[in-house]
């Protein structure tokens, strides 16, 4: 599926690393550092516009090394990229460290998943189906 994109960030286009990657990295656009002191976040740019298919949306996820390693997280993770914005994408990072995390520019910052999208219409009735489930929710298995 071709995407049309516009690059004003100086940086390569997102890219997957591996013929089996699910994500491409996104890259900061920054004209100075940003420094996220801990539990602060902020809208960090990435110079990238574009033009999803209808039917499509781009899920914006935290990178795993950033998570682990130094405890940047998306706040609304994941983030939605609908088929009818045309805005730059701005990535919300959030630092859930104890220590100050600074961003420059350039750097690998979250990654983006491309998905197809259904659309759905409300049947409203008053009973829903049995399931094997049914209720059961947040842990009611007991399995770890």
């Amino acid at each position: 599926m071709k995407v049309k994109i516009v690059n004003q960030s100086g940086h390569a286009l997102p890219e997957y690393s591996t013929p089996n990657s699910a994500g491409m990295d996104l890259r900061a656009k920054l004209d100075k550092p940003v420094i996220l002191k801990p539990m602060e976040r902020s809208l960090i740019p990435t110079g990238l516009f574009m033009e999803l298919p209808e039917g499509f949306e781009a899920q914006i996820r935290p990178r795993s090394g950033l998570a682990l390693k130094k405890g940047i997280s998306i706040v609304n993770s994941p983030g939605t990229i609908d088929a009818d914005y045309r805005g730059e994408i701005g990535i919300i990072l959030i630092n859930l460290s104890d220590t100050d995390f600074v961003v420059n520019d350039g750097e690998r910052i979250c990654q983006m998943v491309i998905n197809k999208v259904e659309t759905i219409s409300w049947s409203e009735v008053s009973l829903l189906e049995e399931s094997e489930r049914g209720k059961g929710g947040f842990g009611h298995t007991g399995r770890g």
